[in-house]
């Protein structure tokens, strides 16, 4: 089957499977894992597609839930301004943090990153609007643009199932335009993109800001899914958790970093039921899939497809051979060396 054929056929299958999922799983659970996953779909952006790896991520999620749900709480906007305003709110982070971060690479990079999040996690400890170590609770899911009732599991369900695929489309639009072919030229040889004359630290610090204005989309829906907005959306581990998830689907890979959210909150989801510690067994997946997948599950895929096509065609395909191909790049886009 050729290769474009398959990436059909998954994306078929997986929006038949996204538009059943109410009748097949219990709606909030389902919700947590679009929510989820269009978190990792915005981190992808940065490590997956321009190379940097930030450790501080969960501070737009978290902001865009506490804005969100103050806003919809306090403010009495409507649920759709409400996640507009915890974007907003993710956005103006993103730069502040971003200006801040570009400025190092490699591990100060994901330094910087980390410790400017868990002063955003004390500001909002501190902060009186958040309540603190109760956070806010009783959160309003309102009417959609005045006329659907989101109380209703299936209102609620659709409209997160929207806000995903919007966000979905942004990165994807990102990643497939000549500005996100840069963004490649960035990561795969950042020297030779700045001798052709591209400012890179703009680039990124465009990036970081869109990918935190994405993070903040997730983390506002996921406070108005479940009403509350708590200290837990802005700690340290949720960074992790969302570079694991990335990870486990595949770096670089568009539906990779959802099928990582997937199985981690699946796992985080029915392992509670049991006595079992959540954490060890999500860590020994992990592992598992490191081992036997190094390029994640997604990226795995990808990759014998590719192989397989090649054969077809009569390409020769180099055994042991990681690396991309060289990149030659031009104003505005970048293409392989023929």
């Amino acid at each position: 089957m050729p290769r474009g054929m398959a990436r059909y056929i998954l994306a078929a299958v997986l929006a038949v499977l996204a538009l059943a999922a109410p009748f097949l799983l219990y709606p909030t659970f389902a919700m947590k894992l679009l929510c989820f996953a269009l978190f990792a779909v915005a981190f992808n952006l940065l490590i997956g597609f321009t190379g940097l790896l930030s450790f501080g991520h969960a501070a737009f999620f978290g902001t865009g839930g506490y804005i969100a749900a103050h806003a919809a709480k306090v403010w009495g906007l409507t649920p759709e301004l409400a996640i507009l305003a915890g974007m907003a709110a993710s956005a103006l982070f993103g730069v502040a943090i971003g200006f801040l971060a570009i400025r190092r690479k490699g591990i100060y990079f994901a330094m910087v990153t980390l410790a400017l999040s868990q002063m955003v996690f004390f500001l909002y400890l501190q902060a009186r609007f958040t309540g603190g170590e109760d956070g806010l609770q009783g959160v309003p899911r309102g009417h959609l643009f005045g006329l659907i009732d989101l109380g209703q599991p299936l209102a609620m369900y659709y409209t997160v199932l929207g806000i995903f695929l919007i966000g979905f489309f942004a990165a994807w639009r990102v990643v497939h335009s000549p500005y996100g072919q840069v963004l490649k030229a960035v990561r795969e040889h950042e020297p030779r993109a700045i001798s052709l004359g591209y400012d890179v630290e703009r680039y990124k610090l465009i990036v970081f800001v869109i990918s935190a204005t994405l993070a903040g989309m997730a983390g506002g829906t996921k406070a108005i899914v479940f009403q509350l907005a708590s200290l837990t959306d802005v700690t340290w581990q949720t960074s992790g958790q969302v570079v694991l998830m990335t990870l486990l689907g595949g770096i670089g890979t568009m539906l990779g970093p959802v099928v990582g959210a997937f199985i981690v909150v699946s796992l985080e989801n029915y392992l509670a039921l049991y006595s079992l510690p959540v954490p060890v067994v999500v860590g020994a997946v992990f592992v598992a899939c490191v081992l036997l997948f190094r390029r994640g599950i997604v990226g795995e895929i990808e990759h014998l497809l590719r192989r397989k096509t090649n054969k077809k065609v009569g390409e020769p395909v180099v055994a042991g051979t990681q690396s991309p191909s060289p990149i030659s790049v031009t104003r505005g886009a970048v293409t392989p060396e023929r």
